[in-house]
């Protein structure tokens, strides 16, 4: 177990450095925005495409781990019964199986979109990025965050001082 530690927050750390540091760019194209409109009457043309792009990254490059540490916003109004019978890991865990295996559609219908940009050759209107690139980080983060769910699910349910000794 205390080799594993190292290895599963180096993968948790590399995309929430990722989405640390397009925050960052996010914050100081914002900043250079806001200066530029005031001042100079100059905005940068390209900013509400960089944000969306920014906001994009941001979300899906920290879904996973969020996903993984089971960081999600959950309502608990029936936590009381499944602590009173028992049952409240099983609960956690079958939770985080269905809606891992739930991503499966989201994560293939944006495959198929992503897919059909780059037959199109859809660009951004001020860059010209070609959008498939965005589409299948989002994709491939979807698919991350698909399996850190089954896997969460599986550990809590046969493992769950895994999932203890890890934080």
């Amino acid at each position: 177990m205390t080799r594993l530690k190292p290895v599963v927050r180096l993968a948790a750390a590399l995309p929430l450095f990722v989405a640390g540091a397009v925050l960052f760019f996010l914050m100081v194209m914002t900043f250079a925005d806001v200066i530029l409109r005031s001042a100079f009457n100059n905005p940068i043309g390209a900013a509400p495409e960089l944000t969306r792009i920014s906001m994009a990254v941001i979300v899906f490059a920290s879904l996973p781990v969020l996903s993984a540490r089971g960081g999600h916003i959950s309502v608990d109004l029936l936590d009381p019964l499944f602590y009173r019978l028992h049952i409240d890991r099983v609960w956690r865990a079958l939770m985080s199986v269905i809606c891992g295996v739930m991503l499966w559609w989201p994560a293939n219908r944006v495959v198929d979109l992503a897919e059909r940009a780059r037959r199109y050759g859809d660009l951004t209107e001020f860059l010209n990025i070609p959008v498939f690139y965005v589409s299948w980080f989002i994709a491939i983060a979807i698919y991350v965050t698909m399996i850190a769910l089954l896997l969460r699910g599986v550990i809590e349910l046969f493992a769950p001082r895994v999932l203890e000794a890890l934080k």
